[in-house]
């Protein structure tokens, strides 16, 4: 499941992961919004904020897309003058 997905990926172009975003997921994780054996997933969130992309889509909703803690990661990102993209799986966006 997890090839399939990463082959329709294939041509799309990649978004630095710079300083700036993983300064960004190190505050995430230590705000204890994303566990710390988890920063890959803070990043994610980093890099999408600090390019300014309006939607990020994860099936990950254990730490990315997790219901409880999306208003807190939009809170803390707008306190560092961030705008957190929408955050949401491909079937919620699907249902706009």
């Amino acid at each position: 499941m997890a090839a399939a997905r990463r082959a329709k990926l294939e041509g799309i172009s990649r978004l630095p992961v710079t300083a700036e975003a993983l300064a960004l997921a190190d505050e995430l994780i230590a705000a204890g919004l994303i566990p710390a054996n988890a920063r890959v997933d803070a990043a994610h969130i980093g890099v999408a904020a600090i390019h300014r992309l309006e939607y990020l889509l994860t099936w990950n909703c254990r730490h990315i897309g997790n219901p409880d803690k999306l208003w807190q990661i939009e809170r803390l990102c707008a306190r560092l003058g961030y705008e957190c993209p929408r955050i949401c799986t491909p079937d919620d966006l699907l249902e706009r």
